[in-house]
């Protein structure tokens, strides 16, 4: 397959995920179709919204915010262009816009497009099948950068998931997040999450099985956003001439 004549479009270009993103686009040998940016200049490649920049475009890469979903989703959907979709925080109500358009386009959605992440969220899953929860408790702890806005972070919560499918369970009944004050004993089944704030982390993520005689920690750090953005555009590329549908990294990788 090649790249050259592909047109990717970045929502957010002017971002600190976005400026990388225009220089793996490039890197990869793809066309830059342009971008979405509050601070839109005069100079044809600069949109305010991606109703605009939707048409130019085969695939455009997100990494905005949950607010924009529900919007850009009816926009992609309506201009047939794929989306990479690396927005977190999203609400039931944003998923349901995002799994709408997949019935029209091609979507990639994922918490984080590290092939790294992609691989420690299988061996997580893969961990819960056989670690049960009457012995092994599972915790998840994640550190970012104090700008972050959403918790647990959308990785976070992306591993505990495949916590709890390998266990059968469902997350949201399962989650304890926040613990302050008299909580009681932990329950057996319980998947807890804590999260930690500051300076400029990337992003840290450790997912913890422990009994009573041992621990096993699973661990991925990210030293740069630049692993992001490269995932990402590699997703894109991928994406070309694939049928509408949901799309996860596990299937741009290979994994199923």
């Amino acid at each position: 397959m090649t790249t050259d004549r592909m047109r990717i479009g970045i929502a957010g270009i002017n971002g600190r995920v976005g400026r990388l993103l225009r220089e793996e686009v490039t890197a990869a040998g793809a066309l830059l179709a342009g971008g979405t940016s509050r601070d839109r200049q005069e100079d044809g490649s600069l949109f305010a919204t991606l109703d605009a920049l939707a048409p130019l475009c085969d695939v455009v890469i997100d990494f905005t915010h949950a607010v924009t979903v529900q919007a850009h989703a009816a926009a992609l959907a309506k201009a047939g262009a794929g989306w990479v979709l690396g927005t977190t925080g999203l609400s039931q109500a944003d998923q349901d816009a995002v799994a709408t358009a997949a019935r029209t386009i091609p979507v990639v959605q994922a918490a984080n497009y590290s092939p790294g992440v992609t691989l420690v969220t299988r061996l997580a899953r893969q961990m819960a099948e056989v670690l049960p929860s009457s012995v092994y408790d599972a915790e998840i702890l994640e550190m970012h950068h104090r700008q972050k806005v959403d918790a647990p972070s959308g990785t976070a919560l992306a591993i505990g998931q495949a916590v709890a499918d390998g266990r059968g369970i469902d997350l949201s009944s399962h989650m304890e997040s926040g613990r302050t004050g008299h909580t009681g004993p932990r329950q057996a089944d319980a998947i807890g999450f804590a999260v930690l704030r500051g300076g400029q982390i990337v992003g840290e993520h450790t997912l913890l099985f422990t009994s009573a005689s041992e621990q096993i920690a699973l661990t991925h750090r990210a030293f740069d956003r630049r692993v992001f953005a490269t995932g990402a555009v590699q997703a894109a590329l991928w994406l070309r001439g694939r049928a509408p549908g949901l799309y996860s990294m596990e299937d741009v990788l290979g994994l199923h």
